[in-house]
């Protein structure tokens, strides 16, 4: 699977726009624990060209971006694209489907009940936004060090790199109570290195409720309208 994604990030340009994503981290000033990259993918395209890969990247989009980490990690060690890069898992993979199949079992719907949403793929929603929140910061990746002094990770080194994933909370992230895998001693954020990025949350509801608000007569006797929370990051 690595090798088709190399193939088809060559064939859909990705792998230009990488090189130069990678450009500007290099040509940075900036001391980065996390180095974030945002890889576009078409389905369709990359179906054809692999199916096994296709219904990967849609059914388990984490673990795929895993693959696509792999790519880019020997990318940018074959290539030098990055000096300050250490290990692989400095590098955090989103990818951003162009589109998703037209089926019905790629949709959320927010009228359905119950939702039964539990697999953590790709579903493409639509909606009212009734209400927005401020644009904050959120930790997208942060670097710890051990508290004790002689042990090996405490300086310089990248052995402990927290990466936020989809669906996680802030304290998965950063906290203060991890601790050494080698002595358990406390571990303490290298502040320096702190990845932080732009969050929003937003209020939606199902495009329906403007039948209710219109006094539309429904065949049901009951019925309940319920928001849903997105976040945006």
């Amino acid at each position: 699977m690595r090798e088709i994604a190399l193939v088809y990030l060559d064939r859909s340009g990705g792998l230009q726009k990488f090189v130069h994503d990678c450009k500007k981290y290099n040509d940075s000033k900036q001391s980065y624990a996390v180095y974030r990259f945002i890889i576009s993918i078409n389905p369709s395209d990359i179906a054809e060209l692999d199916a096994p890969l296709g219904n990967y990247i849609l059914h388990k989009p984490i673990q795929a971006a895993q693959i696509f980490q792999s790519v880019c990690f020997v990318a940018i060690k074959t290539l030098s694209l990055i000096e300050q890069l250490q290990t692989e898992a400095q590098i955090s993979i989103l990818l951003k489907p162009t589109h998703l199949p037209p089926l019905s079992s790629y949709v959320l719907s927010l009228s359905a009940f119950p939702f039964n949403y539990t697999s953590q793929r790709f579903y493409t929603s639509e909606g009212i936004a009734i209400a927005m929140g401020t644009v904050t910061k959120y930790t997208q990746g942060a670097r710890f060090l051990c508290t004790e002094e002689t042990c090996p990770f405490s300086e310089g080194r990248y052995r402990y790199i927290r990466v936020h994933m989809p669906g996680a909370t802030e304290s998965a992230t950063v906290r203060n109570d991890f601790v050494c895998s080698l002595c358990s001693s406390p571990l303490q954020e290298d502040m320096k290195f702190r990845v932080l990025g732009d969050k929003q949350i937003v209020e939606m509801i199902d495009a329906k409720v403007l039948n209710a608000l219109k006094g539309f007569s429904s065949d049901k006797s009951h019925f309940r309208i319920q928001t849903l929370t997105v976040f945006l990051r």
